[in-house]
């Protein structure tokens, strides 16, 4: 299985234009099974959506998991979605986990079977991503005994440092990710249970991914146990 995460930065680049064909074309590149998405909607007001929900499918073949966004005309909640293959969708529920911190914070907690993808968007605040891991990973241990990853925008730049709640866990930050167009800092993560094999894992780069967004993606190809 084929893995991603993606901060599209509200599919507006670095100064913009909002240009969300740029973003779709990233993620038809990436050609992911799941991948999950950061920053989909727009940040002020009725939250409406950055990403457009009725160009997903025809230009990347996946569809965002069903579940309650932030508001009417969202895309996400606390501006996150998950994307998957139509056949994955099928299978899947989500479960919102409403996060600790500073600023207005949740996470995705997508169940496959034999498997739970939480997709997040970690605070700006050190003291709030610790308290916001440890919230996770205090909920899925309770999902079951399926095999867990954790992925998305860790807003972490230290490689030990706040951290510390994922000692059970593989983490993995494939490159540099942030800023895009010179990256110089390593702010996407994923977190596997060791029970995962890692085939491979990268940073997606390119012409187009670098105008895109912010970020630059992360991909990681996976083998279930």
């Amino acid at each position: 299985m084929l893995i991603a995460s993606y901060n599209l930065h509200k599919c507006r680049g670095i100064t913009g234009p909002h240009a969300p064909e740029r973003n779709l074309a990233v993620i038809r590149d990436l050609a992911p099974d799941v991948i999950a998405l950061q920053e989909v909607d727009f940040r002020h007001g009725a939250r409406p959506e950055a990403l457009p929900r009725d160009l997903i499918e025809t230009q990347t073949g996946l569809v965002p998991a069903a579940f309650l966004g932030t508001g009417e005309n969202s895309l996400g909640w606390h501006g996150q979605t998950i994307l998957l293959r139509p056949d994955l969708a099928a299978a899947s529920s989500v479960r919102r986990l409403p996060l600790p911190g500073i600023e207005p914070r949740g996470a995705i907690a997508l169940r496959l079977p034999g498997l739970t993808i939480v997709a997040m968007h970690l605070g700006l605040a050190r003291s709030s991503r610790r308290a916001q891991l440890e919230r996770i990973v205090g909920r899925v241990s309770r999902f079951g005994a399926e095999p867990v990853v954790l992925m998305g925008d860790f807003n972490e730049w230290h490689d030990e440092r706040g951290l510390e709640a994922l000692t059970g866990f593989r983490v993995i930050a494939p490159g540099r990710t942030w800023p895009a167009p010179m990256p110089r800092l390593r702010l996407d993560r994923m977190a596997l249970d060791r029970t995962i094999t890692i085939r491979d894992s990268g940073v997606h780069d390119g012409e187009v991914a670098r105008l895109a967004s912010d970020h630059l993606p992360i991909w990681a190809d996976i083998a279930l146990p």
